[in-house]
């Protein structure tokens, strides 16, 4: 929520920010609240409760070209919904939901699959992030190289890397060694970006996010039309 307010104020915007439960959503309710939005963040989280409502908003904003945030699971959610699309199957998950899915888009890190004890034992803290030049991400962040903040076991799976990019993913942000996907978007759309780190994390009032205030910019388009 800061995050939010820190890039609108960049702009010399006010923030009328809504809250739209998932779970309500996955019921076909609350539909009506996403009328008239300028764009759409989905944070990060743990746990199936809400996922198929969140899936359902990235459809509905890469369908209607809105403006579209995902932290962390938001990146996940996307990927997701990508791959289904791209498949022509409901049959693309993530493992930590469906761990007997046909497609686990998304799956436990290698590093995270021989660990028992689940506590403090996640991918934690700074880690670096290769931007691919050209790309919305390494443009709104003006360098080659960052660091963010981590909290997650599971990553995008590299065995759907090429499927992602034919349905139109780029991988803006990488680690270093090219391993684990940190960022994706899509280039035909206005804005629909996300990240396996927490960017929020970082953002402070004199200095609001890059990625942030990119995407307000975005809601901000979309907000005139």
């Amino acid at each position: 929520r800061e995050a939010l307010f820190h890039a609108a104020l960049s702009h010399g915007q006010d923030l009328d920010l809504r809250y739209v439960s998932s779970e309500a959503l996955e019921q076909g309710k609350n539909w009506d609240k996403l009328e008239g939005i300028a764009g759409v963040v989905v944070p990060g989280g743990f746990g199936e409760r809400g996922i198929e409502g969140k899936v359902a908003t990235a459809r509905w904003a890469r369908e209607n070209k809105v403006p579209y945030f995902g932290l962390c699971l938001g990146l996940q959610v996307m990927i997701i919904e990508l791959a289904r699309h791209a498949l022509g199957s409901d049959e693309a998950d993530s493992a930590e939901f469906e761990p007997d899915t046909k497609h686990p888009v998304i799956a436990l890190m290698p590093d995270q699959e021989d660990v028992v004890d689940k506590g403090c034992t996640m991918r934690l803290g700074a880690y670096p992030c290769r931007l691919t030049p050209g790309t919305r991400a390494a443009e709104a962040y003006g360098v080659d190289q960052v660091e963010e903040r981590h909290r997650h076991r599971f990553e995008v799976n590299n065995a759907y890397r090429d499927l992602l990019s034919e349905a139109g993913l780029v991988f803006s942000g990488l680690s270093p060694d090219g391993r684990l996907v940190e960022i994706g978007e899509l280039a035909d759309h206005p804005f629909m970006l996300g990240t396996q780190f927490h960017p929020e994390f970082k953002s402070r009032p004199i200095d609001p996010h890059p990625l942030f205030v990119r995407f307000v910019a975005a809601a901000i388009e979309r907000a005139k039309k």
